[in-house]
């Protein structure tokens, strides 16, 4: 397309049209143009910045979970409901991404979410009541909610051909950042003064840093394109209004929600309950943050590697079998021998929970367009961070009612059987495209 500048004349003494003015900000370019190296490296380090942040709210809560309920006075079933709020808020703010996406721009969206995380990270320990921590919490969580959809549309749009490795990266910066918080949060609360509200906030530092590398991107339009350019990719005659994509009659679509949703419910009853599970039987609370650490640890090298080997397979479904194996044997563990076997489980449970990084690049996998991976990310996540909100909080009521953690282990590991059916089906080597 022509530049204003070619259609009318040009005035005498008048800069070149060629010629940047020193105080404008850089152009980004549009979806049919190559972006400049430096672009790339900066949205690169956003992602790896962003993806750092979308777990520590949720991990560094699950270190200090007895800490936090014996100053809010929490029962343990409100416990329960304090760690099924994460996917609570996933599912709800997760279905605004897309539209605000196309309103503000994918960038823009991403970097306002960042700053939600901080806000919520920095009041939510200060406000004295569980239903203020909750309501803080539910801030920065609709922050991680907005991003976590927004991840694979930015992948998409920036890195078209390099699909794998993005993801890879930002889902092993993502693990990175979910091991951090869990170990470091306890021995970081001891250093500050042993203040569990101290420790908490801290995390909010890291979600300011990575504003920044998003501001570039605040101008930028084009990585969420409405849905109506979605369906009858093949049928529809260039520049026709194409009918939009009915994501809810994909096959496809819908296992892969349910394969999103069993492996987010057992990374969340993970990552609010496992410390406790292990204080319980007789770890300190340092050891079991550790152990929480490693378990998280486990998806920096597999979380880049896994994604990388799942994009080069027409199908996943030998992948989701190997991961729910690991998880089976992972929570028998864990229900025979706790102690005992403390680091073997929280290994083989760490292998289990790169469930994630595979559904992201999935999802990517199974659309065509920029705009069909809007559409089922947008599904998958929302629609599967709703499925997972019961399981939490039936951990919570089961370990109550029942005085120990036999009940909840054995409904941790029944659900892997239905993930790894599910996983199977969303891996099949076909696009939402073809079944809409």
């Amino acid at each position: 397309m022509p530049d204003d500048d070619t259609q009318t004349p040009t005035l005498k003494n008048a800069p070149s049209p060629r010629t940047a003015h020193p105080l404008r900000a850089p152009r980004l370019p549009d979806a049919s143009e190559s972006p400049a190296p430096w672009l790339l490296r900066l949205i690169a380090v956003g992602l790896v910045l962003a993806a750092l942040n979308l777990r520590p709210a949720i991990t560094s809560l699950g270190a200090l979970l007895e800490e936090v309920r014996d100053g809010l006075h929490m029962s343990g079933s409100v416990a329960g409901v304090l760690t099924s709020v994460p996917p609570l808020c996933f599912a709800v703010f997760g279905v605004m991404a897309p539209r605000l996406a196309r309103r503000f721009g994918a960038g823009a969206v991403v970097c306002a979410g960042m700053a939600a995380i901080a806000v919520g990270l920095v009041v939510r320990p200060y406000i004295g009541s569980t239903v203020g921590f909750l309501a803080a919490s539910a801030l920065a969580l609709m922050g991680i909610a907005v991003s976590n959809i927004l991840m694979p549309v930015i992948v998409k749009r920036w890195f078209p051909d390099r699909v794998g490795s993005m993801t890879g990266l930002y889902s092993m910066a993502l693990a990175l950042g979910t091991a951090l918080a869990a170990a470091l949060t306890v021995p970081v609360t001891g250093a500050l003064g042993g203040n569990w509200r101290t420790g908490l906030a801290v995390w909010a530092a890291l979600a300011a840093a990575a504003v920044l590398p998003w501001i570039v991107l605040v101008r930028d339009r084009t990585p969420a394109p409405a849905p109506v350019a979605v369906a009858s990719v093949d049928s529809a005659a260039p520049g026709a209004g194409a009918p939009a994509l009915r994501i809810t009659r994909s096959r496809t679509a819908r296992a892969l929600a349910c394969f999103f949703g069993l492996q987010a419910t057992a990374a969340y009853i993970t990552m609010g309950w496992m410390p406790q599970i292990f204080r319980d039987a007789g770890v300190s609370a340092g050891t079991a943050g550790l152990l929480l650490a490693v378990t998280m640890a486990m998806g920096v090298p597999l979380a880049f590697v896994i994604p990388r080997i799942a994009s080069r397979l027409r199908q996943q479904g030998p992948i989701v079998v190997f991961l729910g194996l690991c998880g089976l044997i992972g929570y028998s563990g864990l229900y025979l021998a706790p102690a005992a076997g403390a680091w073997a489980w929280a290994l083989l449970l760490g292998v289990a929970n790169c469930a994630f990084p595979l559904a992201l690049t999935m999802i990517g996998m199974r659309a065509r367009s920029g705009a069909g991976v809007v559409r089922l990310s947008a599904f998958a996540q929302s629609a599967g961070y709703l499925l997972s909100i019961p399981g939490p909080l039936l951990v919570g009521v089961l370990y109550q009612h029942s005085g120990g953690w036999g009940l909840p282990i054995a409904l941790m590991a029944g659900l892997l059987i239905p993930q790894m059916a599910a996983g199977v089906l969303a891996g099949r080597d076909r696009t939402i495209e073809d079944e809409c």
